[in-house]
């Protein structure tokens, strides 16, 4: 990795003329009316890639630790190159179908996060519309799939600003001590002004973006992603007792980031959170590592005798860390995801030793206070195209989350699991922050699609008659106040009654085998016709009031998977009902 930045001023330096070409409105979407929820599980859109066997499995395992509701989930068959495609392609065959079903589902005024599963090009090659003025002076026109979708506006457009140094303007500025002065939870409503102020109007706009896992060449296998996403899971809002590690070798991938060690681990200190520098490129013999910073071209974690705790981010500045061809050179990314990190990244093509284009050592601050994984990330790093960060975007291990209540009107009752509901119903919320202040906002959710919002004290109207009878899955998140805006969360499954309508979903097994078949049944009076359908996908159509359906087991993927029923009836009084959904697992056929 070259040291000198004269080889590569031609690029940091670059500040191209703002986009002209106007972005197709269903391209925009994500910049529509303001939500001012984030950082959940109805904010994130998950894209799995149907032919995949990793993919679906990763993502049925993710949506069941985060409670992804089944509407924020993208089945897209990728039978492309696993590797690189050409930026054409990655907008007209994966960015634009995302966006288009982000609109289409309305979801639009909620979704902060794209956040793929595993199995797509984790490289975009963008030489086709590299700037007259670099052709043949960028000898790598590449960017990862994370850094070119969370700068999906600028991609759109046609004009690669995406290539300027702070062509991420949610990066925090660095203030005394080279430490941010403040963590900014991210929404994708959210405008960013050129010193890193939010803007409720203007300004560009981003949606972060991450990579549950990556299985092909040198990535890992599903089940060490699916068990880095338990982990991290399990990490969340835990305060991990260990200790925050800064690599201060000689090495340039070292000594890139070493101004910023010192300030650093003063603000971490100053948080409660153990944190020092060591003279290696990796710990030895620590059991308490709840961080890393480094920057070495090969590492054996085995050999450092040293352990990884739940929750940590592992970061490793090298050329090639996220490059999986197995012919490539460097310790990849998924060595610290094998080895117990929650999170990682690296950067997919040579980028030069550019601190801009690396998370700065602020990212241990930015989760130390209570921001997320992708947030920690997004925040830390000015010049994100090229980095290709993998791990669970959700964990939150210095977190506090609010602990949210909900009563309905009349009578006041608290909303429970089972709960008839009927006509207009008043919800009213409470939360607070354990040993904290009170929840200030709270959003609602009807399905997953967000029905509302109100502040503390207020109440949230709901009109049940405009639902489907029978099942639905209410969820009432608090934010809490400060600029992190942590969420809190209340998922309640509810059954609505106005019109008499019923619906029956029986399936066997409830374990079953990958090469076995799923039998579904339905019943119900007056019905005409009953879809059934799981995560992102229609799983097969039910003509009658009283029909089997049956499909291959793999379809569903290994893992734990729920099963959805909606029923359309006949007649004068036509209209839907919903089953309340049955939960099977499916395990390896050997």
């Amino acid at each position: 990795m070259p040291s000198s930045r004269t080889r590569f001023s031609v690029e940091c330096s670059l500040r191209l003329r703002a986009a002209t070409a106007v972005v197709v409105v269903l391209l925009t979407v994500l910049a529509a009316v303001p939500s001012q929820a984030g950082g959940g599980a109805e904010n994130i859109f998950l894209v799995v890639n149907a032919s995949s066997a990793s993919s679906v499995a990763i993502a049925n395992a993710y949506v069941e630790l985060r409670k992804i509701p089944a509407i924020n989930v993208l089945m897209l068959p990728w039978d492309g190159s696993r590797d690189a495609i050409p930026i054409a392609t990655f907008r007209s065959d994966l960015l634009q179908p995302i966006m288009a079903a982000i609109g289409n589902r309305r979801l639009a005024t909620q979704i902060d996060q794209i956040v793929y599963s595993s199995d797509f090009p984790w490289r975009i090659d963008f030489a086709a519309e590299l700037p007259a003025e670099l052709v043949g002076r960028d000898k790598f026109p590449s960017g990862s799939l994370t850094g070119m979708t969370m700068l999906y506006s600028a991609v759109q457009s046609g004009a690669p600003t995406y290539l300027e140094a702070g062509s991420n303007r949610y990066w925090r500025p660095l203030g005394e001590g080279g430490v941010p002065s403040e963590t900014q939870g991210f929404r994708g409503w959210y405008g960013w002004g050129p010193a890193g102020e939010v803007l409720e109007a203007g300004g560009p706009r981003y949606a972060l973006s991450t990579v549950l896992g990556v299985t092909t060449g040198r990535g890992n296998s599903a089940a060490e992603v699916i068990a880095c996403l338990r982990s991290a899971a399990r990490a969340d809002f835990t305060r991990p007792q260990g200790t925050i590690y800064f690599s201060t070798t000689t090495d340039v991938r070292s000594t890139t980031r070493t101004p910023g060690f010192a300030g650093v681990i003063a603000e971490l200190h100053r948080l409660g959170v153990k944190a020092e520098t060591l003279p290696e490129a990796l710990p030895v013999r620590k059991k308490d590592v709840a961080g890393l910073m480094t920057g070495v071209p090969d590492f054996d974690w085995a050999k450092s005798g040293s352990s990884i705790l739940p929750g940590a981010i592992c970061e490793n500045l090298t050329s090639l860390g996220g490059i999986f061809t197995p012919s490539a050179g460097q310790t990849p990314l998924t060595a610290f995801i094998r080895s117990g990190a929650s999170g990682s990244s690296g950067t997919v093509i040579e980028p030069y030793a550019l601190q801009e284009k690396f998370p700065h050592a602020s990212i241990q601050v930015h989760y130390a206070r209570g921001a997320s994984l992708a947030e920690a990330f997004y925040q830390s790093v000015q010049a994100p195209y090229q980095l290709l960060v993998v791990g669970d975007p959700l964990c939150q291990p210095w977190a506090k989350a609010p602990v949210v209540e909900a009563t309905t009107s009349p009578g006041d009752t608290p909303l429970e699991p089972g709960r008839r509901l009927s006509g207009m119903v008043m919800i009213q919320a409470t939360g607070r922050v354990p040993e904290g202040e009170e929840v200030n906002r709270f959003e609602f959710f009807v399905d997953g699609v967000r029905s509302g919002q109100c502040g503390q004290g207020e109440s949230h109207t709901l009109d049940t008659r405009l639902l489907a009878d029978g099942h639905h899955e209410i969820r009432v998140v608090g934010i809490e106040p400060s600029t992190v805006e942590t969420q809190g969360r209340l998922i309640v499954p509810v059954i609505c009654d106005n019109h008499g309508r019923s619906l029956e979903l029986r399936v066997k097994p409830h374990r079953i085998k990958a090469n076995g078949k799923v039998r579904v049944s339905v019943w119900g009076e007056n019905l005409k016709n009953t879809a059934i359908f799981s995560t992102g996908r229609v799983l097969g159509r039910a003509t009658g009031a009283d029909a089997t359906v049956e499909f291959p087991a793999e379809v569903l993927g290994i893992g734990t998977v729920t099963i959805h029923a909606t029923g359309h009836t006949d007649g004068e009084n036509a209209g839907t009902v919903n089953a309340t959904p049955v939960t099977i697992e499916v395990v390896p056929a050997d």
